[in-house]
């Protein structure tokens, strides 16, 4: 038998977001989004996230053969609650010492959402704006209006996400991966 998981402390944030990551790669091409996929990290660690969202063109991670993944995708999300001190501390390091470009971890208890990105082999936090809105780095356009996600109110949090998909950068970003592609 699987862990029970809580529906407000983890099912429907890890819907959310989910929903948040498949909007996205509907919108940007060469793009997979994973619901708790096995992740071969390396030969000693295997992971089950919550979520991921990795290049399909480009990337690192990739389908193996037996349909797993292996190798670091580029976004891992976990929400955390009753395992916030693994995901925070453990799996952490797992994933920087494994090349995972960027981190979300998003505490329940804490309505807190902490994402990192690395930089030459350390994780170093991504700062939210002024409106409290996290924006990857990895994936231009790929906003998270943390605010709008605590009160679960997916509304205002995929309307944000539209705003970052309408950018220029995720538009330049969008046809680099449609190029990249092209040239397979």
């Amino acid at each position: 038998m699987p862990s029970p998981t809580r529906a407000e402390q983890h099912s429907r944030p890890h819907g959310d977001v989910v929903t948040w990551l498949n909007i996205y790669r509907t919108a940007t091409p060469n793009t997979w989004v994973g619901d708790n996929p096995t992740v071969r990290l390396d030969y000693e660690n295997e992971v089950q996230p919550d979520a991921i969202l990795r290049l399909s063109v480009g990337g690192r991670c990739s389908l193996t053969e037996d349909d797993y993944l292996s190798g670091p995708p580029e976004l891992i999300v976990e929400v955390a609650a009753s395992s916030a001190a693994y995901d925070l501390h453990i799996k952490r390091r797992v994933y920087q010492r494994s090349g995972v470009q960027e981190y979300l971890a998003l505490q329940v208890y804490e309505q807190r959402a902490d994402w990192w990105i690395l930089r030459e082999g350390v994780y170093q936090p991504l700062g939210a704006d002024a409106e409290r809105v996290l924006r990857s780095e990895t994936f231009p356009g790929l906003w998270l209006n943390a605010p709008a996600f605590w009160a679960g109110d997916l509304a205002a949090v995929l309307a944000t996400l539209q705003t970052g998909l309408a950018t220029h950068e995720h538009a330049a970003f969008a046809a680099s991966l449609i190029e990249q592609k092209a040239q397979e």
